[in-house]
């Protein structure tokens, strides 16, 4: 039983780090985007940073649900949602962040695979809400 708990407190800590680096990350670009690169970058390419910075703020949040459930549930659906979300922070963000300062459009293609890395989290964490509980 203790280390069951430890186990889901340590992955509790775990999304929570993630979750508060990526909305430190998120304000700090989006902030820099907003402040330092407005007539420096292109129209669009300043939109992609925009964008990366407003989905990796909204799945920092996602991230924090993860933590505050993984201390509440058991299994293994809160860490394949939080694993979900860090995977498309990494490459739907990522990649718009990376095609959006540098213009190299070659990363452009991940985007999209880690959109449907965020779908999955959410739909992870549906999942979770809507199955009945174990006794």
């Amino acid at each position: 039983m203790e280390s069951s708990f430890l186990g889901r407190y340590a992955k509790m800590r775990s999304w929570l780090a993630i979750g508060a680096i990526n909305g430190l990350l998120g304000v700090a670009i989006g902030a820099f985007a907003a402040h330092g690169l407005e007539g420096v970058l292109p129209d669009d390419r300043l939109e992609w940073v925009e964008t990366a910075a407003r989905y990796q703020l909204v799945h920092a949040l996602a991230l924090l649900v993860c933590a505050m459930l993984a201390d509440r549930y058991k299994g293994r659906i809160v860490t394949v949602a939080g694993a979900a979300f860090t995977a498309g922070t990494l490459l739907f963000c990522g990649g718009l962040y990376v095609a959006g300062l540098t213009g190299w459009r070659a990363v452009i293609p991940v985007v999209p695979v880690g959109g449907a890395c965020f779908l999955a989290g959410w739909a992870a964490l549906l999942w979770m809400a809507l199955r009945r509980p174990s006794a």
